[in-house]
């Protein structure tokens, strides 16, 4: 779910931004700062792309179905109030 690859990266940002006086602390830095990082993340309630799209896909489908029945209620209410 969590790209590892991201995190490093990100880590690796943050390291390259700090001031050249503490460029001696940029490894400990990175590997806190990754550590941190993921830690924070697997906290987020998240979910992968792929469940998104199935989850999306689902959604689209219940609401067109959705739709159809609601058209089926208005027709059925238009032949009720037709009878009476």
């Amino acid at each position: 779910m969590i790209n590892p690859k991201k995190i490093e990266e990100m880590a690796k940002q943050l390291s390259e931004s700090l001031p050249s006086g503490l460029k001696q602390f940029a490894g400990e830095f990175e590997e806190r700062s990754k550590q941190v990082l993921q830690n924070q993340l697997l906290k987020l309630d998240m979910v992968s792309r792929e469940e998104f799209d199935v989850q999306q896909h689902v959604l689209l489908k219940t609401r067109e179905k959705l739709e159809a029945l609601q058209a089926q209620v208005n027709e059925l209410e238009k032949k009720l109030n037709a009878a009476d």
